[in-house]
C-alpha cells in the first residue's frame, strides 16, 4: 500500500494511505530493517506492507520510500566548523512551498529571519509564500518595501479576516509553516483546520505523549466545497522556531535567496567571497546605482559572515527593517 507520512515520534511513523478519505484512519508503522539507515520523515511517500488497517494496535511496515521530489532543511547553527552547524536536520519532504509566518506587531517582523528562510526556499527549490499576521495591528508597507526588488508573494491577515486567498494559494499543495514562537501561526493553523488541536492529539498518542509542539505534523485542507479530498492540499505544522541555521547551504547558494544581488556580481572576479573588504566586489557598486537596496546586502552579508562563524547567527534573525546593527532586547 503506498502511503503518506504526516507525524513521526520516537520511531513510529503516522501515515495516511493515498486512497484513505478524510475520516479514514491513520496508520502506524515501523521502519522495516532493510531500509538501514534511510530516514523517514514527514511528507515522504512510502510502500506500506503488513497491518494497514488502522485499528487500535496494529502495525505496519514501510519498506520503501519514494524519490523525494524537494526537501528543506536546517541546521541548529550557521557555523559549519561546529557540531550544531554539522548537524543537519530535514525539515519536510516534497514540500512545494514554504510559508513564512511574520507578525506585523507584537512580535515586530524581522526580516532577517524572512531571508533565512527565503535562502532555505530557494536552496530546496521550493516555492516562498509570505504570510503577514496581525494586520490589525500595524501596515506591511514597511516589509513590502524591503521586499520590493523580490515580487514576493504575499497575503495579510487579520483577526477577523477571510482566508480565502490563503486557502487558494494552499489548495492541492503541500505547504509548510514556519515562524517564531507568538506570530499567531498556531492560531492560523487552527482556522485553516478547524479539527486541527484533535487531529494534532491523535497523532502525538502513537508515541509516549510527546507534547506535539516539539515536532512537525502534516494535517489535512478541509476540501472546498464540490472538490475532492485529494485536491485540498495539506499544510506541514513546525514548532516555532528562534533561528533557521543555513551551514548546510553553500555560500554560492547563499546569494541566490537574494536574487536581487545576484545580477550586481557579474562584474565581480572570480571567486569573488562578496565580503565589505573586498574592493572589487561588485555589490558595493550596484547598492550605490540605487539597484538593490543597501539593506538587502547588510542582510546578505551577515549571513555570510555568520556561515564564517565571525557573529552570532542570531543577529540577523532578530532585526526588523531599517533595524541596522541594532540588536534585540534578547540578545
Amino acid at each position: 500500500m503506498e502511503g503518506f507520512v504526516i507525524a513521526v515520534d520516537r520511531g513510529r511513523y503516522t501515515c495516511v494511505l493515498d486512497d484513505a478519505g478524510p475520516v479514514t484512519a491513520t496508520v502506524t508503522a515501523m521502519r522495516a530493517r532493510e531500509l538501514g539507515r534511510k530516514s523517514v520523515v514527514v511528507g515522504d511517500r512510502v510502500a506500506l506492507v503488513g497491518d494497514t488497517s488502522g485499528t487500535a494496535g496494529a502495525l505496519a511496515r514501510i519498506v520503501r520510500i519514494a524519490e523525494r521530489s524537494s526537501v528543506l532543511r536546517r541546521t541548529a547553527d550557521d557555523d559549519e566548523t561546529t557540531a550544531e552547524g554539522r548537524l543537519e536536520r530535514v525539515v519536510v519532504a516534497n514540500a512545494d512551498q514554504l510559508v513564512i509566518v511574520s507578525a506585523l506587531a507584537d512580535p515586530p517582523p524581522r526580516t532577517g529571519f524572512i531571508d533565512r528562510c527565503l535562502v532555505a526556499a530557494y536552496d530546496a527549490d521550493i516555492e516562498p509564500l509570505l504570510c503577514l499576521t496581525k494586520a490589525d495591528l500595524a501596515g506591511p508597507e514597511t516589509v513590502l518595501d524591503y521586499y520590493a526588488e523580490l515580487e514576493l508573494p504575499y497575503v495579510l491577515i487579520r483577526p477577523d479576516s477571510e482566508l480565502d486567498a490563503l486557502r487558494a494559494l494552499l489548495a492541492g499543495r503541500v505547504s509548510v509553516l514556519v515562524g517564531h514562537s507568538g506570530v499567531g501561526k498556531s492560531t492560523l493553523v487552527n482556522r485553516l483546520v478547524p479539527e486541527a488541536a484533535r487531529a494534532v492529539g491523535t497523532v502525538s498518542a502513537i508515541g509516549r505523549g510527546r507534547h506535539t509542539s516539539t515536532s512537525a505534523v502534516a494535517l489535512r485542507l478541509p476540501s472546498a466545497p464540490g472538490g475532492s479530498d485529494t485536491s485540498a492540499g495539506w499544510i506541514v505544522d513546525t514548532p516555532g522556531v528562534r533561528s533557521f541555521g543555513l551551514a548546510h547551504v553553500s555560500a554560492d547558494s547563499l546569494l541566490h535567496g537574494f536574487p536581487d544581488l545576484v545580477e550586481g556580481t557579474v562584474d565581480c572576479p572570480a571567486n569573488c567571497p562578496h565580503t565589505p573588504d573586498t574592493a572589487e566586489c561588485g555589490l558595493d557598486a550596484w547598492v550605490a546605482a540605487g539597484k538593490a537596496d543597501p539593506r538587502r546586502l547588510a542582510s546578505y552579508r551577515r549571513l555570510l559572515a555568520s556561515r564564517a562563524g565571525e557573529s552570532d547567527s542570531r543577529d540577523a534573525d532578530q532585526r526588523g527593517p531599517g533595524e541596522g546593527d541594532r540588536r534585540g532586547p534578547d540578545e
